[in-house]
């Protein structure tokens, strides 16, 4: 899967730009805040249909514009096609020209892995991160997995409204049986699928892990959740219906789900070090990055956001080197002198972007 070409009109700080990739390694390079990020960032909405730096669309538009293009040309082993990103009173994408009516049909079309230096957060924060990236990962290849997490929230939602009204009012608790049993039933494939996946993951990251760190460290990841069984969900939801009417929100579900990465048996996200932490999400990604290929046939696209920073000149060129036959496109304050096969290099300066 290839990235051929990035049109931008009024996009953060660029007026217009076209960006011609090559199919190994692109690099931007320039100071910070000149507009390295924002390429990143345009790629990840052609992607997903929206923005992981601000859930704010107004803050896409240039300064004191109205609107904003993007514009994508992407091919793969099957075919070419080109996505489209208008923001302006509402946001249209366009698909090889035909409109979408919802996100869901944007997924999956070009497939990226985002390694950004906020990516640390994954472990060092809440359980919302890690189900996030779980989510991002997922959605991308199981369209279906988008459709029934949307349902979830949708019942989700409806089901603490109720609560709310039932703790303020003396309201039949009748009606929350409809909710109980359409959220277990969702929360219930939601939790096989992240299953799955979790244990693709523990197949591959232990060898992953092993290679990153010389072998130095023994890693192991353990999904922590109350649905994989749908009728044991259901009684258990059932059983807190007294707390959750009190509390006026749903305390039990695949939104509370988590997964723990352990390092020699302890667990990072409290005992790690910084070393450890940064080097657990490598191997997170680079498990996500060997998924996606396996079930999509072909390479996804990696995007690394200042990430070749945390790592000195011999581990970039190992890094780089084993990844496969994978397009990167990279962003870093200073030319990356490696050389590389087929490497393209630009500058970034104010908005604009010039070829060296």
């Amino acid at each position: 899967m290839l990235i051929t070409e990035l049109e931008l009109e009024k996009f953060r700080n660029y007026e217009k730009q076209k960006i011609e990739f090559s199919n190994n390694i692109n690099i931007f390079y320039g100071d910070n805040a000149q507009g390295k990020t924002n390429i990143i960032e345009a790629i990840f909405i052609t992607a997903f249909g929206k923005s992981f730096r601000t859930s704010k669309e107004r803050e896409l538009i240039k300064y004191k514009e109205d609107f904003l293009n993007i514009s994508l040309k992407y091919k793969n082993k099957d075919r070419e096609g080109n996505i489209k990103v208008q923001i302006a009173d509402k946001k249209n994408i366009f698909v090889n020209g035909l409109k979408i009516k919802k996100l869901s049909e944007l997924l999956g079309n070009i497939n990226i892995v985002l390694f950004t230096p906020d990516d640390i957060n994954i472990l060092k924060n809440g359980p919302a991160e890690r189900r996030r990236f779980l989510d991002m990962m997922i959605g991308q290849i199981r369209p279906n997995y988008v459709y029934n997490l949307n349902m979830y929230l949708k019942v989700l939602e409806q089901r603490n409204n109720y609560l709310k009204q039932l703790k303020n009012e003396d309201t039949n608790t009748e009606l929350l049986d409809i909710w109980d049993e359409k959220l277990a039933q969702y929360a219930n494939k939601i939790c096989l699928y992240r299953l799955e996946f979790i244990n693709k993951i523990t197949k591959k990251i232990e060898n992953i892990h092993n290679k990153i760190t010389e072998n130095k460290e023994k890693i192991k990841i353990e999904y922590v959740t109350d649905c994989e069984n749908k009728e044991s969900l259901l009684a258990k939801i059932k059983e807190r219906r007294k707390v959750d009417i009190i509390k006026g929100y749903t305390t039990k579900g695949v939104h509370r789900d988590d997964f723990n990465i352990y390092i020699n048996d302890n667990l990072v996200n409290i005992y790690g070090s910084q070393g450890q932490h940064r080097t657990s999400v490598l191997s997170l990604k680079m498990c996500e990055l060997e998924i996606i290929k396996e079930e999509i046939g072909e390479s996804p696209i990696l995007l690394l956001d200042d990430f070749m920073s945390e790592l000195d000149s011999k581990r970039r060129k190992n890094f780089l080197d084993n990844i496969g036959n994978t397009q990167v496109i990279i962003t870093c304050t200073d030319e990356i002198k490696e050389k590389f096969i087929n490497k393209r290099i630009f500058y970034v300066y104010n908005g604009k972007i010039n070829k060296k």
